[in-house]
């Protein structure tokens, strides 16, 4: 069967493929712009709101087709939009410029883990089909000169419409961008586009450098205190996707802490937020002396961190990953990746988190002064929740069995989630047992988690968010601390401290306390986390 030859001009094609990807990529914007204009008494803004996305798309597409054949184009705005339609349709997400680094900086089986048959299907009947019938079709032929003035003139009488839209309803325009600006970000693909120039953009401003950024101060030790000889050992254990009001130590009716809530001295820390709402920002930023406001992710793998500071300062600094990897906070310290079942023997349908304790015993003997150990947890991260505990802790039942979260009821992948949060606890105990173990030190262990977890409030799952209007479950994170018998914190300061908000800026300061060092820098931030007995931190 032959089929029938289609003979469109360029205008054709790219009018087609924009309304196309107009209509079927843009929902959950539509969705949003419908929810602040209802679509009775705004018929005639919403028309022109319609109009304008419609508009730019062409006028976006035309100037890059001045450059790029048309069919290329068209096809991989289509692949962009549906990509990106799906994530935003299902989850609720943003394509940002964080979430494009996050996602390349993630590992293979968190990637596989977004690979379902939703988007599958998706991908078959918005993106493969349509582009098959763009190969199919024959682009009338025409001179460079003649296609250069055409696409102009698309260009152009975009632009018009464009304005148009605006001016016909330049007062509700005028409020629309200034006060529901976060809206934009799900105009797709344009800010998709937009978010992947940007990151390639700003990854060639700064050049791969192996100079090392210097903070030009140095951990010293603080005035001593003859109390307090003991070696120190310190055990941060990185969180992943944990969410604070999840934690039944803050209030939450479910027994998620049911193993470390048994710990006598344990400190809970209920009013932390975390530096971003992705590994990519929020765990570099931990370790970071510049804070949230103050960090550059482009650079933050070259700057000096406070890790750094601590092995200079003679502390041994081991950092064990079963996540993706340390996003650079770990670059110049002792690392070891325990997302594999040649190191960690705790592996079934992937390599469990309590598998990083292996080994730590004989470690620790072998260091002489004392010692740092940074855990990366794989912990919560989404959607796979049910893939992130052993099957003995399948606890709160039904459980939602697939990453395709949609097909699952929100009981089901509550469920799933708390699972995850209560074997992470389980791990928090075996953490301090190994501390309990090593009685002769002055023993430490402080878990936070690196951002939180939507799970479908308002629509939203995962996380990621621009921080500017993430929710309070994406920022809102998880702190714990546990310290032993020959502690030289006060506990009762300490105890004090917690109870106040503080955030990932205050760690940078709090992990140089535990070892009683400071630097000539002024503290990263403005509340401590801890202090020490005698009144010193």
């Amino acid at each position: 069967m032959t089929l029938p030859k289609l003979n469109l001009p360029r205008y054709a094609v790219l009018i087609i493929v924009a309304l196309f990807i107009a209509i079927t990529a843009n929902v959950v914007f539509f969705t949003k712009v419908t929810a602040l204009y209802s679509l009775g008494d705004n018929l005639g803004f919403i028309t022109s709101v319609s109009v304008l996305l419609f508009a730019l798309l062409v006028l976006l597409m035309t100037l890059f087709s001045l450059v790029i054949p048309v069919k290329i184009v068209s096809i991989g705005f289509i692949f962009v939009a549906t990509l990106s339609a799906y994530f935003t349709d299902t989850f609720g997400t943003v394509i940002d410029s964080d979430m494009i680094r996050n996602t390349l900086e993630t590992n293979t089986a968190e990637a596989f883990d977004m690979v379902t048959s939703g988007l599958l299907l998706r991908l078959l009947f918005f993106a493969v089909l349509p582009s098959l019938f763009i190969l199919i079709v024959t682009v009338k032929k025409e001179g460079r000169l003649q296609k250069v003035l055409r696409l102009a003139l698309l260009a152009l009488l975009a632009f018009v419409i464009s304005g148009l839209s605006i001016v016909s309803n330049s007062t509700q325009f005028a409020s629309f961008f200034r006060e529901h600006k976060s809206v934009r970000y799900y105009v797709n693909p344009s800010y998709p586009i937009y978010a992947s120039i940007r990151y390639v953009s700003d990854m060639f401003k700064t050049p791969e450098s192996k100079e090392l950024i210097l903070l030009n101060t140095k951990a010293t030790a603080k005035i001593p205190d003859s109390r307090w000889n003991n070696r120190r050992l310190v055990i941060m254990v990185v969180g992943e996707t944990a969410r604070a009001d999840h934690f039944s130590l803050n209030g939450y009716d479910r027994l998620t802490n049911e193993f470390t809530a048994k710990e006598p001295g344990l400190i809970n820390f209920p009013n932390i937020s975390s530096c971003g709402t992705s590994t990519a920002v929020s765990v570099p930023c931990m370790f970071a002396y510049q804070g949230r406001e103050g960090l550059d992710v482009k650079t933050t793998r070259r700057t000096e961190n406070v890790l750094d500071l601590l092995q200079e300062a003679d502390v041994s600094v081991l950092w064990r990953d079963n996540n993706s990897d340390s996003k650079g906070a770990a670059l110049r310290v002792t690392y070891q990746d325990f997302h594999s079942n040649d190191v960690n023997t705790q592996c079934d349908i992937e390599c469990r988190d309590l598998g990083m304790l292996d080994g730590l015993q004989e470690y620790i003997d072998q260091e002489s002064g004392d010692i740092m150990i940074v855990l990366h947890q794989m912990g919560s991260h989404g959607p796979a929740y049910f893939k992130r505990y052993p099957e003995e802790f399948t606890h709160f039942q039904p459980t939602c069995n697939t990453p395709e979260l949609a097909q699952c009821s929100n009981q089901e992948v509550m469920n799933s989630y708390d699972n995850s949060i209560r074997y992470t606890d389980y791990f928090l105990s075996k953490v301090i047992e190994l501390l309990k173990a090593n009685a002769t030190f002055d023993t430490s262990m402080l878990y936070v988690s690196d951002h939180g977890e939507s799970l479908g409030e308002a629509g939203v799952y995962l996380h990621g968010l621009p921080y500017v209007f993430a929710p309070e479950a994406q920022t809102h994170v998880p702190m714990l601390l546990w310290t032993g018998q020959l502690t030289s914190l006060d506990l009762e300061k300490t105890q004090v401290l917690a109870q106040q908000a503080n955030s990932h800026d205050a760690l940078f300061d709090t992990l140089l306390t535990f070892f009683h060092l400071e630097t000539t820098l002024p503290p990263a931030s403005e509340t401590a986390l801890i202090k020490l007995s005698g009144g010193e931190g």
